[in-house]
């Protein structure tokens, strides 16, 4: 074993191997250092287990390829791309909506110059960086004013604290939802410093219910879309008409989370209808807060829209500060926001709803070419077929509703659909797929076209790993 170890190459001699890699040589010297200790530490286990008993093996042209294959694989960014085959669009896990061209060619733009993000071109003095969006979201939505934080939750908070801290907000209890990541409504009326009131039954509210619960504390009536979740059956909501009404009454200000918002009426596509922030302004919220990407398929923000007197105090709330939004994200959300100036532009171009909105027949196209490119890599053996099949819409919108079209299902023999799965994550780019009736399913809807022989590429990389090991 000691003559074993001898044999194995220096860590210098390993370093000049790889210079001549031209993928290797664009890491960091000292990172690919850390990694050749790595890989030789690996083998010395290897040798000590009995895993190498043969001389041969560990000379430094017998090992170079599985330490370059070691080292890229090791010394790869921790953040990077992922292919989406699960057919969930708005993948909270996977990075929520993809951005459109314009968006992502904007913020290029930002990042790589300097910019008039807090400028003002015409005086020559600062300026306030939420005017590259005020207008656009107050044209778009019919509002007064506008403002937008970091993300939605965000703007629940910063929206409580300036209207109601101290004093009581009034909810219906069966709209008191728990979000992603376990944070729940009241968790965030609490950290606001507001106080909640909650009115009615789980399952029914009434105006009345409301009405008994006004007083001298009062500071806003709000109700929170139930975007990620839905009842049915004996059910009763104040509508948004009622609240308006009952807000006049006693001047009080009617707030409304909508969650995962959408600017585009999706009713048309076989959808069932949820409310768009056009309708919930006209139908007379005075603030209303909603998530830039999800369903409107921007980048990760808080929109605040509504009357001018209360998203003026907003904007002079301190915490502003804290959960303000960076050059970024303004300028994919303004990008984004000028596909919305014309609908059938935004379902075209903006790819969470190009996704969601999808035709069956070319999504039976894109599963056809999917599965032959899948046929093309792992040759005869591999079962490939086609499936009806379901997606998703994601991201807390449409929760009840499945979105039909068709699957690419895949069955290798002596893989399981698990084993084959994991090694899915361990490719690259990495896949993530589902599950389904002992097989591996791929849905093309979440997969660009250039991504399908991608996908197919990554499935042989991840049966040649399972058969390394076995």
């Amino acid at each position: 074993m000691s003559t074993l170890f001898r044999h194995l190459p220096s860590v210098a001699q390993a370093l000049e191997a790889l210079e001549v890699d031209p993928d290797i040589s664009q890491f960091p010297r000292q990172l690919v250092k850390e990694q050749v200790n790595a890989f030789l530490d690996l083998c010395r286990e290897e040798i000590r287990t009995g895993i190498i008993a043969d001389a041969a093996a560990l000379t430094l042209d017998a090992l170079l390829p599985r330490l370059a294959a070691f080292v890229r694989s090791a010394s790869r960014p921790h953040f990077r791309r992922v292919l989406n085959a699960t057919g969930v669009v708005i993948h909270t896990n996977l990075g929520r909506s993809i951005l459109a061209r314009s968006a992502v060619e904007a913020v290029a733009h930002a990042c790589a110059h300097y910019s008039n993000c807090e400028f003002d071109l015409g005086s020559g003095k600062r300026g306030s960086r939420y005017s590259h969006v005020e207008k656009i979201l107050c044209d778009i939505t019919g509002a007064e004013a506008a403002l937008v934080v970091n993300n939605n939750a965000a703007a629940v908070l910063i929206m409580l604290e300036t209207l109601a801290r101290g004093r009581e907000v009034i909810v219906s209890r069966g709209q008191l939802v728990e979000i992603g990541g376990s944070f729940r409504i009241p968790d965030v009326m609490a950290k606001s410093g507001a106080v909640l009131r909650e009115v009615g039954a789980t399952n029914r509210t009434h105006v009345h219910d409301y009405e008994q619960a006004i007083g001298d504390e009062t500071a806003a009536l709000m109700r929170v879309h139930t975007s990620n979740f839905r009842m049915v059956g004996f059910t009763r909501e104040v509508s948004l008409p009622e609240m308006r009404l009952l807000g006049d009454r006693y001047g009080l200000p009617v707030l409304e989370d909508l969650g995962s918002g959408t600017l585009c009426d999706l009713a048309g596509e076989g959808l069932p209808g949820e409310p768009t922030v056009q309708q919930v302004v006209a139908q007379g919220a005075d603030v209303v807060s909603f998530s830039g990407d999800k369903a409107l398929g921007g980048p990760q923000a808080g929109i605040i829209v509504g009357r001018k007197e209360y998203v003026d105090r907003i904007k002079q709330n301190p915490l502003n500060r804290a959960v303000r939004i960076d050059k970024m994200t303004l300028a994919a959300l303004e990008a984004t926001l000028r596909l919305y100036l014309d609908m059938e532009t935004a379902r075209r171009e903006v790819p969470t709803l190009r996704m969601i909105t999808a035709s069956q027949d070319s999504l039976r196209s894109k599963a056809r070419r999917l599965a032959e490119a899948v046929r093309t890599e792992l040759g005869d053996s591999a079962q490939v077929t086609l499936r009806k099949g379901f997606s998703r819409v994601g991201g807390g919108a449409f929760p009840e509703y499945d979105l039909p079209g068709t699957l690419v299902s895949v069955n290798l023999p002596g893989m399981s659909a698990e084993s084959l799965r994991v090694a899915l994550l361990g490719t690259d780019p990495p896949l993530v797929a589902r599950i389904e009736d002992d097989a591996l399913q791929l849905d093309p809807r979440t997969l660009t076209s250039s991504e399908l022989k991608l996908t197919a590429e990554a499935l042989r990389q991840a049966v040649d790993t399972i058969k390394d090991k076995a």
